[in-house]
Order: C-alpha cells, then structure tokens, then sequence
C-alpha cells in the first residue's frame, strides 16, 4: 500500500518526531492536514533499504510547496545524553531550497512549530525573526496553528489558485474526534491491525472517511 503521486502544490512536507512520544500530535496533525484539503508527505511515506535517506529526504521538500517543522523534541536523549539534530537539519535544508531554489511556479512556504514560542532562543538564536507558533504539546492548539496557516497561505501557490475557505479549527477536531471513533471498524473493513497502522495505511483511512465526510459546498 503506497501514498498515492500528490500535487506539489498541495504538498506538506513534514517534519517531526516518528516515535511513541510524539504519535498523537503526529495523528491529528496528519488528519488536520488532509481534512484542509492538502497531503502530509514525510520518510514514513516508503521504506526502500536502497534509498538514501537523506537523498530520500532531499527529494520529498523538492517535491513539496509547504513544511511543517516541529522542534520541540530538542531535550537530551536518555540513553545517550545527546540532542537529536534531525529536525533542525531538515528545517535548515528547506529553508534552502525555500532561499535558494524557489521559482515563481512553486514558492515554499514554512510552519516552524515548538512547545513555547520563543523556546528556540535558546538552542537556535539563528531562527531569530521567523515566526515559530507553540502548541505546547496540545493536540487542539496544533490543528488550531496549522488550519490557521494552511488558511492563510493556500492562495500563494499559483496566481490562478482559488482560495478556499476551510472550517474552523474547533470543526475540523472534532471531526478528527468522530474518525477516531469509527478507525477501528474501517481497519476491519480494511482487514488492517488497528495498533500496528503504517503511514501511508493511516493515509488511506483518512481518506476514505473524507470522501464520506466531505464538508466542502457542492456548488
């Protein structure tokens, strides 16, 4: 089961933590995502021994108009006392490819997230003027700050774009609420083990309950 060939301008690259910890933040945000009408893209998306990761990961902010970076996973690492540079690094590289490699067919737009808004001065004072948005590890206030910025920025992608207006935040977790309470019985329609949900399997999920929960206006 792969992620389907997305549009770069409806592309969100993704860039965050992939373990336990993290994995209700990560959830609800991939749901937030693609319920404002755009598609998470991130390294869970394929597993190929052969690739590259860091090619991998070149690859996906070239193929993407928008990043999500959160760095609110900058603490020491228990077992190695060591911080992880993996976020910093993928923000640094798309902002590059956002400096350096935009064209007016695709310019790049960045969402750098954290727990507290101005946490960053401490670990990266050269982030100094770029708007980072706190979510204070609260599942609410991140679909709250990435609806807003989807909102605020779908329009940029092409001249001939039609903006269009997405629910509000409260409306869109609640319903992330309802897909909860129906993902097990579609993970037995699907025949899937609702514990042990892949990436790109959880993809699938979500839209199938989109196309039966579409809250666009039929015009």
């Amino acid at each position: 089961m792969t992620v389907r060939s997305r549009p770069a301008t409806h592309s969100v690259f993704v860039n965050c933590p992939f373990d336990e910890d993290y994995k209700e933040l990560f959830d609800v945000l991939i749901f937030a995502v693609h319920d404002c009408g755009f598609y998470v893209r991130c390294a869970l998306e394929s597993r190929d021994s052969g690739e590259i990761r860091f090619q991998k990961i070149c690859q996906l902010i070239r193929q993407c108009r928008y990043g999500i970076h959160d760095l609110s996973r900058t603490q020491l690492d228990s077992a190695n006392q060591l911080p992880r540079f993996n976020m910093p690094l993928e923000l640094g590289l798309f902002l590059g490819a956002k400096e350096f490699g935009q064209t007016r067919r695709l310019r790049k737009v960045c969402l750098v997230l954290d727990t507290e808004q101005f946490r960053y001065q401490k670990f990266c004072s050269d982030l100094a003027g770029v708007d980072i948005e706190a979510h204070d590890n609260q599942p609410r206030n991140l679909v709250r700050v990435v609806r807003n910025w989807l909102q605020a920025n779908q329009g940029r992608s092409s001249p001939r774009a039609r903006p269009m207006i997405i629910p509000d935040w409260s409306v869109i977790f609640q319903r992330y609420q309802e897909f909860l309470e129906t993902l097990p019985y579609l993970c037995r329609e699907h025949r899937l083990n609702y514990r042990e949900l892949q990436f790109p399997e959880y993809v699938v999920l979500i839209e199938a309950w989109l196309r039966e929960h579409d809250w666009r206006p039929t015009m």
